[in-house]
């Protein structure tokens, strides 16, 4: 298998779960740099490249809210998920064992 080939499709697959689990974490306030370690750590490797235009396009949808917190010696802005985020993240967890579902009837 070409490494190039399956980079490209481990990359488009992970895209979506990268959503869900930025949602989950953002339950509670946090941090962009912490939220990139902490998905790291869960095994979502994620370039700040990648997440923090992520996190800016689920806040324009109404998902996520953001707030400097400017009490400590470096600002940092956190982000954490709205109502209408942990009810789309619920929705997309219900597709997700759908799908999960159907791919293992199919093996």
């Amino acid at each position: 298998m070409n490494d190039d080939v399956l980079a490209s499709h481990l990359q488009e697959l992970r895209r979506g779960t990268v959503v869900m689990a930025s949602l989950a974490i953002l339950r509670a306030p946090t941090y962009g740099y912490a939220l990139l370690e902490t998905l790291a750590d869960s095994g979502f490797a994620v370039d700040g490249n990648t997440l923090y235009p992520l996190l800016r396009r689920l806040e324009k949808q109404g998902l996520l809210t953001s707030e400097w917190n400017t009490e400590e010696s470096r600002p940092r802005k956190f982000y954490r998920s709205t109502d209408e985020g942990a009810a789309l993240l619920e929705v997309l967890l219900g597709e997700w064992t759908s799908l999960h579902t159907s791919i293992e009837k199919l093996r």
